[in-house]
């Protein structure tokens, strides 16, 4: 898991290489000083040589300057890298994400991949940057100063290590109880971007319903879930800072009581100078200090072990959908043909959405789709532009099997107006150019008036400049739709599948939209789901869904005499039934 994120780090591993070897020249810097300080004390101050005190003031400064320049390159490559690795991984992920499948999706909550992309991916660099600051610097810190001691005073230095040993000891033991408690804490942070997600998305149904107390309370309970969480695993970590102080007070009057002694000495004999007691003190500060930022690591590295796996999981999703070795790259026509298919979400599920569907579509027709709720008419549709696909039998375009062609070709040439309209903020040219980036501008003109949305773009002050907010926020339900169908046309599709994407627009628009169909794009396949059967009724063919298989399949007057499903709902809609009964 490890390997496969630091893999990321691409361009910035050379960075990520040297900025330990910096830290390590930092921390060399910072035990030297000590050294050349208890020097300067013993053969400066108590010999009474200025010559030797300037010199040593000299080497302190070029240290101290060596010392600063390794911190600054220290510090410049681990931001560096540390900010690169977050970068690409969130480039990958999102890249990855691309590439998914609709079932690939349902894997994952919308808001446990914001939380992937954004929270962990943050967490990693934390963590990642901390590594390359104490990973080297506090062992380096450490064994160097422990070395030093033992050179100036093996029997002081027996202190620093007994001290060492018993700290570990009980910090590994913290952080053993700690380690669940941040595991645990950032699968919380996924609730939480649900909830501001849900409320922000849906703000004008909240404050429609005055449900703002009810959202205010279900963000409350998030948060206050991440902070116990955070809480619970600070109650262990927050014993460490007391422990360490209490461990450094101690031997700090245990180095001073030994150190005065064998400074005085026995019988008149010292053993210790006084400047050797400064570097001691010095270096018991440096071991203790080095050992609080290992235990830091570990809290980071535990912290980030859960995000890290969390993103693997999203890097390691493979889609269902791939390209075969030799794709099609051309759809001949706008035919398409249900050879006796049958489809399920998950390959696992005891009875299909889709049971035995055989029909055939001729190139150019238009073909109208009803059925009740849940009768899987959008499931139908979905198989077309390959978005999922069949469990069984064979879907074709063009006279070709759909997994023969290049996606990106097939879904190029079959353009889908989702049930739920979506618009992307900037300008209505650029939302119109999102099926054909090099689109015109009299392409896009000519869509919109195709689609009835010419005649509020031209209301607008800016016209088609006019800025469309986040999700279509400054639209109207009815004009969101219009731009979304002027958006597929503006492709130039060899087939077009609306989901009920005029139930927001009104009769007569809708009426205007059909017929500007049928006179300027009658070569386009046009598949056109409705809950009105007067948006289907003038179609070629009209499909009649019922519970996963077709139930009638012909034009209107056909279903009206043949198919009771569709006479009902022809009859609740028109209150046509005595005329029906007298015609009959």
């Amino acid at each position: 898991m490890v390997k496969k994120i630091l893999h990321y780090l691409g361009e910035y591993k050379w960075m990520a290489a040297i900025s330990p070897l910096f830290m390590l020249g930092e921390a060399a810097c910072e035990m030297i000083i000590p050294v050349f300080m208890g020097q300067l004390v013993d053969k400066g101050i108590y010999g009474g040589s200025m010559t030797y005190i300037a010199g040593t003031r000299s080497r302190m400064i070029l240290v101290a300057i060596f010392g600063l320049l390794c911190g600054m390159g220290a510090a410049y490559t681990r931001a560096k890298s540390g900010a690169g690795l977050a970068r690409n991984l969130r480039k990958a992920m999102y890249d990855h994400i691309q590439t998914f499948s609709f079932s690939n999706i349902d894997h994952f909550s919308t808001s446990g991949l914001v939380t992937r992309l954004t929270t962990d991916v943050t967490n990693i660099q934390n963590s990642f940057q901390m590594l390359l600051a104490m990973a080297v610097r506090a062992p380096g810190l450490m064994i160097i100063a422990m070395v030093m001691s033992f050179y100036l005073s093996p029997r002081i230095a027996l202190i620093y290590l007994i001290a060492l040993i018993c700290l570990s000891l009980l910090i590994f033991g913290l952080m053993g109880s700690t380690m669940r408690y941040f595991k645990e804490v950032f699968e919380k942070y996924d609730a939480l971007n649900e909830s501001v997600q849900e409320n922000v998305s849906a703000i004008r149904v909240v404050k429609a319903y005055v449900r703002e107390d009810f959202e205010i309370s279900k963000f409350q309970k998030a948060a206050a879930n991440i902070y116990l969480m955070f809480i619970r695993a600070e109650k262990r970590v927050v014993i460490l800072m007391p422990v360490m102080q209490l461990a450094v007070y101690t031997c700090i009057l245990l180095i001073s009581w030994i150190g005065a002694h064998m400074i005085i000495g026995e019988n008149g004999v010292s053993t210790l100078t006084t400047g050797a007691l400064m570097s001691l003190l010095t270096y018991c500060m440096n071991i203790l200090m080095g050992l609080m930022m290992i235990s830091m690591i570990f809290v980071m590295v535990t912290m980030s072990q859960a995000s890290m796996k969390r993103i693997v999981e999203v890097l390691d999703e493979e889609s269902d959908l791939v390209n075969p070795a030799q794709p099609r790259r051309e759809v001949a026509d706008g035919s398409i043909r249900f050879d006796h298919v049958s489809f399920a979400y998950n390959k696992d599920a005891e009875e299909p959405v889709l049971k035995d569907i055989d029909l055939e579509i001729r190139s150019g027709e238009s073909i109208g789709i009803i059925g009740g709720t849940g009768s899987a008419k959008s499931s139908l549709v979905n198989l077309i532009s390959r978005l999922y696909d069949v469990t069984q039998g064979r879907l074709l375009v063009g006279g070709v099997d759909v997994r023969d062609y290049d996606m990106e070709v097939l879904r190029r040439q079959v353009s889908v107006v989702l049930q739920k309209n979506v618009l992307f903020s900037g300008t209505i040219l650029e939302n119109l150019r999102w099926g054909k980036p090099d689109a015109t501008e009299e392409e896009c003109r000519r869509a919109c008036r195709l689609a009835c949305a010419d005649e509020f773009i031209e209301k607008m002050p800016e016209g088609y400049e006019t800025r469309i907010e986040q999700g279509g926020s400054n639209v109207s339900g009815g004009q969101r739709q219009r731009l979304c169908i002027a958006r597929a046309l503006v492709a130039h599709p060899k087939i077009l599948i609306l989901d009920d994407s005029t139930s927001a627009v009104d009769t007569a628009t809708d009426a205007r939209i059909r017929q500007a169909f049928r006179e300027e794009i009658p070569n386009t396949t046009r598949l056109i789901i409705a809950q009105r059967i007067s948006s289907v009724q003038s179609c070629d063919r009209i499909i009649v869904m019922d519970n996963g298989q077709v139930s009638g399949f012909g034009t209107h007057e056909e279903l009206l005499e043949n198919n009771e499903i569709y006479r009902e709902v022809y009859e609740s809609q028109t209150g046509a039934n005595a005329d029906f009964d007298q015609a009959g």
